[in-house]
Formats: C-alpha cells, sequence, structure tokens
C-alpha cells in the first residue's frame, strides 16, 4: 500500500481521484479543484490522504489540520510545519452529518480498520511531534467501529435528518405528513405562489447570483444562531462560493424581494443516491424577512428529489424537532478522538 498526502492549493490531482470519487460516489465537496478552493481561503485547510494499491485508490481521507485561535486568522504557506502543538480532524468541513473517509467498494468491511490504522501511522510520521491525536467527526455506525479500539473514546454525539424518498412528487409527500403540516405547507406554497413581492428562483450552476451577497447572508445567519461547538471551519467566501455555485451539481434556490434584495439561500448538492440540503441562510422577519421560506425550501428540495428518483434527501443536524415533522428521521452521528499514543494501534 502506498499512502499520499496532496495539498489541494499546490499539488496536482493524485492519480485516480476522479475515477475514485466516481465508484466511491462522493458528493461534490470531494471535488479536488473544490477543495482547493477552499482550503485557500480556510484556517485549518484540508489535506486529501490517499491510500494506494496496485490497482488504484482504495482509501481516502480529508484531513483539516488545526491550530489554537490564540494565533492566526488564516493558515500558514504551503509547507509550512507547525511548531506549536496541533491536532488533525478527519472531516468534511461543509458536509454536514457525513464523514471525512471514503473507501472503494471493493474494500470489504473487515480491511477497512486496518487501513484507518495505516492512515493514522502515516499521519503521525507526516505530522511530526507536535500532533496531539486525531479527531474523526460526523461517524455513521459502521464507521465508528472501525475506529474503535484501547485508549480511543467514541460517542454518538447527534443525529443527521434522513428523508427516505418513497415518493412520486412533492405532493405525494406533503400528503403523508400531520394533517396540520400538510395543511400549513399547502397554504404557504399558495401564498408565495400570489405574492407578487417575492421572486423565488432555483436551479443548477447559476451565473446571475451576487456571491458577496450569499456569503454575508449564510454568515449572518449562523452568527445568529451561534457557532458550533469547537467549530475549525472557516466561513464560506464569497471568492469559494463565486465558483462553487457555478457548478452544475450545485444547486441554489434563492427568495429576492422586488427591489432585488436577498431574503433566503439554499444550496442542494446533487447526487446519484442522497441529495443534501446544505447552506443556509435568511434575512429575520423583523428585519424585513418573510415567515415561512424555511419550510418551503424543503418542497423545492422534495419536488426535485421525487424528479430525480433518489433514494433519499439529507438535511444536516440541527432543528430535529422540527425536521422530524416533515418526515425526516435521525440517523446516528459519532464522533472518535484518538490521542497520539495509540494512533495506528
Amino acid at each position: 500500500m502506498k499512502i499520499g498526502f496532496h495539498d489541494p492549493r499546490t499539488d496536482p490531482v493524485p492519480p485516480g481521484w476522479p475515477e475514485f470519487s466516481a465508484l466511491a460516489r462522493l458528493h461534490p465537496v470531494w471535488d479536488y479543484d473544490v477543495m482547493g478552493l477552499d482550503a485557500w481561503i480556510a484556517r485549518n485547510p484540508p489535506v486529501l490522504v490517499t491510500v494506494t494499491d496496485d490497482a488504484g485508490i482504495v482509501a481516502a481521507f480529508s484531513v483539516l489540520v488545526c491550530r489554537p485561535r490564540v494565533r492566526y486568522r488564516f493558515a500558514p504557506a504551503p509547507g509550512h510545519r507547525l511548531l506549536r502543538p496541533f491536532w488533525a480532524e478527519v472531516c468534511q468541513p461543509w458536509l454536514s452529518g457525513y464523514p471525512g473517509l471514503a473507501f472503494a467498494p471493493r474494500v470489504p468491511a473487515v480491511e477497512r480498520c486496518p487501513l484507518i490504522r495505516d492512515f493514522e501511522r502515516a499521519l503521525r510520521r507526516r505530522l511530526g511531534p507536535g500532533l496531539l491525536g486525531v479527531l474523526y467527526r460526523a461517524l455513521g455506525e459502521e464507521f465508528a467501529k472501525d475506529v474503535r479500539g484501547r485508549g480511543r473514546l467514541v460517542k454518538h454525539v447527534d443525529s443527521v435528518a434522513v428523508l427516505d424518498n418513497r415518493f412520486g412528487s412533492e405532493d405525494e409527500w406533503i400528503a403523508s405528513l400531520t394533517k396540520s403540516r400538510r395543511g400549513g405547507l399547502r397554504r404557504q406554497r399558495r401564498r408565495f405562489a400570489a405574492d407578487p413581492g417575492l421572486v423565488v428562483k432555483g436551479g443548477p450552476g447559476r451565473e446571475d447570483l451576487d456571491s458577496a451577497e450569499i456569503a454575508a447572508l449564510i454568515q449572518a445567519h449562523r452568527e445568529r444562531h451561534g457557532r458550533v461547538a469547537l467549530d475549525a471551519r472557516t466561513m464560506p467566501s464569497a471568492a469559494f462560493l463565486h465558483r462553487f455555485l457555478r457548478r452544475p451539481d450545485v444547486h441554489t434556490l434563492t427568495y429576492t424581494g422586488v427591489d432585488g434584495r436577498l431574503l433566503a439561500v439554499n444550496t442542494l448538492l446533487d447526487h446519484p443516491d442522497s441529495l443534501v440540503k446544505q447552506h443556509w441562510g435568511t434575512v429575520p422577519v423583523d428585519e424585513g424577512g418573510r415567515q415561512g421560506l424555511l419550510f418551503d425550501s424543503y418542497i423545492h428540495a422534495m419536488s426535485y428529489a421525487t424528479r430525480r428518483g433518489v433514494k433519499e434527501l439529507t438535511a444536516g443536524r440541527g432543528l430535529p424537532e422540527l425536521k422530524a415533522t416533515l418526515g425526516f428521521r435521525a440517523r446516528p452521528v459519532y464522533s472518535a478522538a484518538v490521542p497520539r499514543p495509540v494512533l495506528g494501534w
């Protein structure tokens, strides 16, 4: 086995990466160009680690090398070796509820654990004595079993909302909900459709968007609701969104007033099996926003999911009670902390 470390800011695409991405059915945020664009503006930029055998890539890890916030706002230059203690996080920064590791379909379940241990030993050698340990985020139950072991802390932290798509249309989905919820969604849909002061537009690869306005709206929304505990991510920038939202596998839904003011935005990551409701931002009602836009965004998401015929729609880890009223179930999510002394063991 060969383990490679790839800085998407400066290194070329790993050989066989497009083929592996397709076979492993990875979401758009795993695209190497997307990871590189995110890395240039991230305080803790992602590094792609690949494990390769004679037939190609068998495993991949998205790794954030994280530093205490007391120092720099931005990342050090590529190739800079950290001198202060730090830790590494295996995660996909903008894919809520999904892990930062993936395996080729030909890898049997019994071989995942040895591959993870090989990765940990290589990471420890690569990053040096300052590495305190590794934190795996957003693991499903199967991957949580693979990282368990002596001296490792594996904990159920929360859940990701998953809606199993067994519907032929969004109307069938609405009909499956409780009487009060389906009545509210239908009234709201009619109200928005008849509102001349609201412009609703959605689609893939949109070229008509002001990425700076969208970035500001997403950031303001997250600041109002508070940062996630121990969040090592950097907010998406206008430069990142300018290119990301133009991808054909990224759908953007916008709600705009007749004056052109952006009132809400939602991104949807396309995928052959599992659509992802990703970034959401909205203007508060007391600041000129509209009531009910979040619910309406779910109608649009399910309209696309049913037309696409995908297996499921996922919607992150927040507001679980609200999402349950929309038919979502909770899929357990685990975190695993692996201190340096047991890395690779």
